[in-house]
């Protein structure tokens, strides 16, 4: 998905983790550019920036060198660097603040606080800079070439934003035609005794780079380059790795355009295009206008020889997966639209343009109706230490009465703590929330029985916030205990008929 979790490294470092790039021109001021870099897939409202980390996006010059089956763009040795650093958590007023400095390319050091709705800016309005959590915009809609609903949906992500005045800062007079990568990097070399760190944890240019091209589920029996990729000198690949990412890459390509069961390119093409997407780095034209369609169009139009009429770019907006699924499945024939058409939240005209973030509570809802009286229903489940679940293989208490701790052991190892917060035996009911294992902060859930008809009637009610992992996932393994609950009731009852 874009660039979440992209690579055996990312998973065991999230906040390393670079999940997408864009650039555009602002909605507010034509004559500025905007970069924003996020990461932290799955960021819950405990994310934060780490402090180890310098977080950077890199534009460089680019010039078309070659097009149709030689298409090339070569970008120049000069580089304009945005560098993001973050400073450890303080206590200011009874709050947790983070404050962080944007080094710019010339120089100047704009300090900000993170999660500041005014953002920053330097003296000369030259400069601003948002960083915090973000609906994630990106919109995955897909599994293979299955179309699903949006699995993003209510997720964050940590975002820098930053704004520019393109004039001053790029020059465009001496080339209006720009490539932009973001890195994640440690601070500084040689702080660790026992090895050396890493060049950097992940970087970034086009979308889906990493898990759809170089790490296709449809080639079986390949490598996982993802990590080996992320290693890599963005605008300055290892010569000796070239070949084995650029076959990689037609490999990946040949698989997408069979999707369909329809070759639509020749395996000239398909070379020409693994060339293109081998120099990894986010195009866009300050000169041209960009909307959230034109993403892509230049190297389109390299490939095919004409000129191109966009800035390219990539908008918060833009649905980059369909456009590229489009293009690598059938050559642009017919657009192939996802089961989603829009993320959770779009973007606003205002910066720092990415959406606010996702904190409504999520509900997941189930019931079972069974052919037992409510009491004989309660004696079972109405204790809260009680072993009726099939999923729970112990559990221990700690304390009586409201306030009182059940860890559970499930079946499969995984450990659960919650803490009783109302009981009422009269009305059959109990109320919990979730201390720890689920990945969740304000998970409450509720246990209820009533009549129905000569039987009863139970209602399982959750409500949560997912913390730092995907809410599909919490919402998954919530209905899945559900489910599986109530269909050991309704053999232990009966289904009331």
């Amino acid at each position: 998905m874009s660039d979440h979790i992209d690579g055996p490294r990312q998973i065991g470092d999230p906040a390393s983790d670079l999940t997408d790039l864009f650039a555009f021109t602002s909605p507010e001021n034509p004559a500025h550019t905007v970069l924003a870099a996020n990461l932290f897939p799955s960021a819950g409202t405990t994310a934060m920036f780490s402090n180890a980390i310098n977080h950077s996006i890199v534009v460089r010059r680019v010039t078309v060198v070659g097009t149709g089956n030689a298409a090339k763009f070569k970008p120049v040795d000069k580089e304009y660097r945005f560098s993001c650093r973050f400073d450890v958590l303080q206590r200011e007023d009874e709050k947790t603040i983070q404050r962080g400095t944007l080094t710019c390319p010339d120089g100047q050091a704009l300090r900000f606080v993170v999660n500041d709705e005014n953002y920053a800016s330097t003296p000369d309005g030259a400069f601003r800079v948002f960083a915090g959590l973000r609906s994630d915009p990106f919109l995955l809609a897909w599994v293979g070439m299955t179309k699903v609903p949006n699995l993003l949906e209510h997720d964050n992500v940590l975002a820098i934003v930053i704004e520019f005045e393109t004039q001053r800062v790029l020059n465009p007079s001496e080339g209006s035609l720009f490539g932009a990568i973001a890195e994640t990097s440690p601070l500084a070399a040689g702080i660790n005794p026992v090895e050396r760190p890493p060049l950097r944890y992940d970087w970034v240019g086009r979308p889906e780079q990493t898990n759809m091209r170089l790490n296709n589920g449809g080639l079986k029996g390949v490598d996982d380059l993802r990590d080996l990729w992320n290693q890599q000198t963005p605008f300055a690949l290892s010569e000796e790795l070239k070949p084995l990412f650029q076959q990689r890459l037609v490999e990946s390509l040949t698989d997408w355009d069979m999707r369909d069961g329809k070759a639509d390119w020749t395996p000239a093409e398909i070379g020409a295009a693994a060339a293109v997407y081998l120099d990894d780095f986010l195009l866009f034209d300050v000169s041209k206008p960009m909307s959230d369609t034109s993403f892509f169009e230049i190297e389109k139009s390299a490939l095919r020889e004409k000129a191109y009429q966009t800035g390219g770019g990539r908008t918060v907006d833009a649905d980059v997966v369909d456009i590229m699924l489009t293009w690598m499945v059938n050559n642009d024939r017919e657009f192939l639209q996802g089961g989603s058409t829009s993320p959770t939240k779009t973007s606003s005209t205002t910066f720092p343009y990415e959406a606010s973030p996702n904190t409504e509570l999520q509900t997941v809802a189930d019931n079972v109706e069974l052919a037992a009286s409510p009491d004989e229903v309660w004696a079972v489940i109405g204790p809260f230490g009680g072993m009726w679940h099939p999923l729970i293989a112990s559990i221990k208490l700690t304390g009586q009465g409201i306030g009182q701790l059940r860890s559970i052991e499930t079946i499969d190892g995984k450990q659960i703590i919650d803490r009783l917060e109302l009981t009422d035996d009269s009305q059959r009911l109990y109320r919990y929330t979730n201390v720890s294992g689920f990945g969740v902060v304000d998970y409450t859930g509720t246990l209820d029985v009533k009549p129905k008809g000569s039987g009863s009637s139970i209602e399982w009610r959750v409500q949560f916030l997912a913390d730092n992992q995907p809410t599909l996932i919490v919402r998954t393994i919530v209905a899945t205990l559900m489910k599986t609950g109530f269909e050991s009731l309704e053999k232990r009852f009966g289904p009331l008929k």
